[in-house]
């Protein structure tokens, strides 16, 4: 079984015959190159020809799959927390009751 599922950056993909999965960050235009990220963290390439003949498939986004992305801050994720948590009655305290 050869790869029929073109790269796609930003898409998440299995190697089925090595059973990793990765995601596709880049895709260098000059020598076709597919630049990966596994979801370990390591990164990889493919050349279009070693893409094609492998066993690549398409696969959801895994559950945890910002994990090897240790720079992502929370609205890189594509959602924040909307509800900030603050307390119904900040507008009644006054900074001096808590001055010395």
């Amino acid at each position: 079984m050869t790869t029929i599922a073109d790269p796609v950056i930003g898409r998440w993909y299995k190697d089925l015959e090595s059973n990793l999965t990765f995601k596709v960050v880049a895709i260098e235009g000059a020598d076709e190159s597919i630049e990966v990220q596994y979801a370990n963290g390591d990164l990889g390439e493919y050349d279009n020809d070693s893409w094609y003949s492998s066993t690549i498939d398409y696969i959801e986004d895994p559950d945890d799959w910002s994990a090897p992305f240790d720079d992502l801050e929370a609205d890189d994720l594509g959602y924040t927390d909307p509800d900030r948590h603050s307390r119904a009655d900040s507008e009644d305290l006054d900074i001096s009751d808590f001055l010395d």
